[in-house]
């Protein structure tokens, strides 16, 4: 079920396919297989290359979906493109360094620079959301019943502002930190995971599982949906929309702040652009998975991700990375433009 999906759609029949409605999801699934077969050959001729992009696809997937889920989030309660997140998640990495190498000068593995991970956690997380909040507040609330175009404009105005304070404070060229985790990792056979993608993984698991029981099992959570349904309807039963609303792009800014942490951690860089391309392949997680889908832009991240991974490692090469994910978005709003969770929506008459 979506942010935005009551019981009774649900529930509701998928009407019958027309004929060329049917041929064109035959023609997706006959593409789907092919993707598929093309993937089990590589998997048996390739095995421990596959195995390691596998890999590396899962620990970039998280990150994605973390992000993703701050798009999807605000979409679904208020049916708008944050396309300011990207550069959020960006700010989130510069703060990140600062806190763990600047100031507790952490870049070593032991038990006090985990530590230092759990401080920074809290910090950009707090950041993050505070920062999402204070937007929310003083930018797009009063813009809240001004035509979908104004907000989505100042979405996009608001992620110039952020990557000029990216450039600020960190430079306009690309800067290398000494992280707490480094290349270290361990084998299982021929394959190589590295302690970031286990500290990824241990961290992003129990954040979406937090979310999602918020979202779908407290009363909070229930005001998220109930104001994602009807906002007039949800005032009405005397619930603060205004409160809601800000709680979720609150919560959305922690997500990214998390995953500003993870990458930092992970890749060892921060620049200023880097949340315009992770944004970008984030979104695209969201739409893909289905916007405004909790569970979809999970799934939809990890896709991204491996992905990503599988064409740089045994496909065209990282220089046509970008192509390909675009391609397959494209190849799937063609044959299912509600996404791979969502579900068709009909125009109200």
């Amino acid at each position: 079920m979506t942010l935005t999906q009551t019981p009774i759609e649900t529930a509701e029949v998928s009407p019958r396919l027309r004929p060329g409605q049917l041929a064109t999801r035959v023609l997706g699934s006959g593409l789907l297989l092919l993707v598929a077969y093309w993937l089990v050959v590589q998997a048996v001729q390739h095995t421990t290359q596959f195995a390691n992009a596998l890999v590396t696809g899962i620990n970039n997937g998280a990150l994605y979906a973390l992000i993703a889920l701050g798009y999807t989030l605000v979409y679904g309660i208020i049916e708008l493109i944050n396309f300011s997140h990207g550069d959020l998640f960006m700010l989130a990495t510069i703060l990140a360094a600062f806190v763990v190498v600047t100031t507790f000068g952490a870049t070593t593995t032991n038990w006090a620079a985990a530590g230092v991970i759990g401080i920074a956690l809290v910090v950009c997380m707090t950041g993050a959301a505070g920062l999402n909040v204070a937007a929310e507040r003083l930018a797009y609330r009063r813009l809240r019943r001004a035509p979908k175009l104004a907000p989505l404009i100042t979405a996009v105005g608001l992620s110039f502002v952020y990557q000029f304070v990216g450039v600020y404070t960190n430079g306009s060229a690309q800067k290398s930190w000494d992280t707490i985790l480094g290349d270290t990792g361990f084998t299982v056979g021929s394959v190589t995971i590295h302690w970031s993608t286990i500290v990824i993984i241990a961290v992003t698991v129990p954040l979406l599982l937090a979310m999602t029981w918020l979202v779908t099992s407290t009363r909070q959570g229930k005001a998220m949906r109930a104001t994602a349904q009807d906002q007039d309807a949800a005032r009405l039963m005397g619930i603060d929309v205004d409160r809601t609303i800000a709680f979720t792009f609150g919560l959305g800014g922690a997500l990214a702040g998390a995953a500003g942490v993870l990458y930092m951690e992970s890749s060892g860089i921060t620049r200023w652009d880097v949340g315009f391309r992770l944004g970008l392949f984030a979104f695209t997680a969201a739409v893909l998975g289905g916007i405004g889908n909790l569970t979809g832009a999970v799934i939809g991240g990890v896709i991204i991700g491996i992905i990503e991974s599988m064409n740089g490692s045994l496909g065209l090469g990282q220089q046509w990375g970008q192509t390909v994910i675009f391609t397959v978005l494209i190849v799937l709003m063609v044959f299912k433009p509600e996404g791979i969770l969502g579900r068709p929506t009909q125009e109200k008459v």
